[in-house]
């Protein structure tokens, strides 16, 4: 593939323990290919990266059969090179966010264990500052957790945003498995919190950020992002 300068970053969770019910986790799929394709369809040099570096693990229940797989998903288990990327990420706390005009963080229940840290907090912050376009879906928002603005104050704040809600979390029964409700934290940090019914499709875009609420929302936070790149450069 031509390379080219506009760089774009998907960062990925590295944690495959859902809590203590002994179920494997890790990124959901779609989350990850859907916007990965939006981006090197509009002309991006992509880099995935995860937070401990190595092969990416995805959500078990998301590597379903050929003939059930989303498009996107289908279209990125068949690129040799997409696949090779996913094999080989780099380490997150190895990445410099100022070189990227956009980073999108997919879902996947894993984020809630590894993404609320200073290590993807300056990532974001450091894109966030550097003029990036930043792009997050379903549990990927917890990654937004700890970035700043350059004066301190938390990214999120006064922004709409949204994210897996915490009815979502309640009826999906992981209240009090996973560390802690991402909706909640996110209210508390000052965003402007929106969403739809459980489990329906909805994204929201605020200047620069963008967020999408559940793996039903894939296809529209892929569109508010590439809008959102446009208008940003």
């Amino acid at each position: 593939m031509m390379k080219t300068d506009k760089k774009a970053l998907i960062l990925l969770t590295s944690h495959t323990e859902l809590g203590t019910t002994g179920r494997e986790t890790g990124f959901y799929y779609d989350e990850m290919a859907a916007p990965y394709w939006a981006l090197i369809d509009a002309g991006f040099d992509v880099d995935i990266v995860s937070v401990k570096g190595g092969e990416a693990p995805a959500d078990p229940k998301t590597i379903v059969e050929p003939n059930q797989r989303p498009p996107m998903v289908a279209r990125f288990m068949e690129d040799g090179e997409a696949m090779e990327k996913l094999r080989t990420t780099s380490k997150a706390e190895d990445i410099d966010g100022k070189s990227y005009q956009c980073v999108f963080l997919p879902g996947g229940h894993g984020t809630m264990w590894d993404f609320d840290t200073d290590t993807i907090g300056k990532i974001v912050s450091d894109a966030w500052a550097a003029g990036a376009v930043v792009g997050a879906v379903c549990h990927g928002p917890s990654g937004l957790l700890r970035a700043k603005r350059p004066n301190g104050e938390p990214l999120v704040k006064d922004l709409k945003v949204n994210s897996f809600t915490d009815a979502e979390t309640v009826q999906i029964e992981l209240v009090g498995i996973e560390p802690f409700l991402l909706e909640s934290r996110l209210r508390e940090l000052g965003a402007k919190f929106e969403c739809s019914a459980n489990f329906t499709s909805h994204a929201v875009r605020d200047g620069r950020l963008v967020t999408g609420q559940n793996p039903q929302s894939t296809a529209a936070i892929s569109k508010l992002l590439i809008e959102a790149i446009s208008e940003n450069t």
